[in-house]
């Protein structure tokens, strides 16, 4: 068991490090060296979300931070941090935040506290209802998605 968690965790870190580029299920599940659904399982009982739930919420974080800290506009952003389509980054970042990146943008300034601090308020606040909603992928019957 610790091996397995070991490998997942392995495959969690790749996320992270490439939370920006198109990444499928397949090929994070390789990096742990399991199958897709057993990777798909496993990530959910380890960190309690799917793997698409957390890159999503990964890539969110990032463009929360660049919101507060640079003009960037939006649509650069979106594509910056691995969405491909502007809507789907709103409706990401709306169901995650609860607000839309614009209003996200416009009521938070750059943040002049210690590093940690920052780290906390940078997270974004999963409400009951999104928690609920969160779905897996490569459920029985569907093909595998990609994670973006």
């Amino acid at each position: 068991m610790e091996d397995l968690n070991r490998r997942v965790l392995r495959a969690r870190d790749a996320m992270d490090r490439a939370y920006a580029e198109p990444l499928d299920v397949r090929a994070v599940a390789a990096v742990a060296h399991i199958s897709e659904a057993h990777f798909i399982r496993t990530f959910r009982a380890v960190f309690g979300e799917t793997p698409h739930r957390y890159l999503q919420r990964r890539r969110v974080e990032r463009s929360m931070f660049l919101l507060r800290e640079t003009d960037r506009s939006v649509t650069d952003i979106c594509l910056d941090v691995g969405f491909s389509s502007l809507g789907t980054f709103s409706r990401t970042f709306r169901a995650i935040v609860g607000e839309t990146p614009s209003a996200y943008r416009r009521g938070n300034g750059p943040i002049v506290t210690p590093h940690c601090v920052q780290l906390a308020a940078m997270r974004p606040r999963v409400s009951a209802a999104a928690a609920r909603e969160s779905s897996s992928f490569g459920e029985a019957g569907t093909a595998p998605a990609p994670l973006a």
